[in-house]
């Protein structure tokens, strides 16, 4: 099965993520997929890079959002894309 998830970076107390599309099988910091975006939380607001079509991409094929993966992409309104297009079919 397919998650998309955080990989952490960055050195203790400066966390910086990745957000990857991964087998749920594999190690946090493990083997990905693909890179989907990155996560900065150290910066004032936190910093969020998506790439929407990747994002959406996955999501079609059956990939699974952890929870924290599913309120950034919220944010950045890929879910809403998603659920609209997936209605639309």
């Amino acid at each position: 099965m397919v998650k998309l998830r955080l990989q952490r970076f960055g050195t203790k107390k400066r966390p910086f993520y990745r957000v990857v599309a991964a087998d749920s099988r594999k190690k946090r910091d493990g083997r990905y997929l693909e890179i989907v975006g990155t996560y900065d939380p150290t910066t004032k607001p936190a910093s969020i890079n998506i790439d929407n079509e990747l994002a959406k991409k996955w999501l079609h094929l059956g990939a699974q959002p952890t929870d924290t993966v599913k309120s950034l992409f919220a944010k950045v309104g890929v879910m809403s894309e998603f659920l609209t297009e997936k209605k639309n079919k």
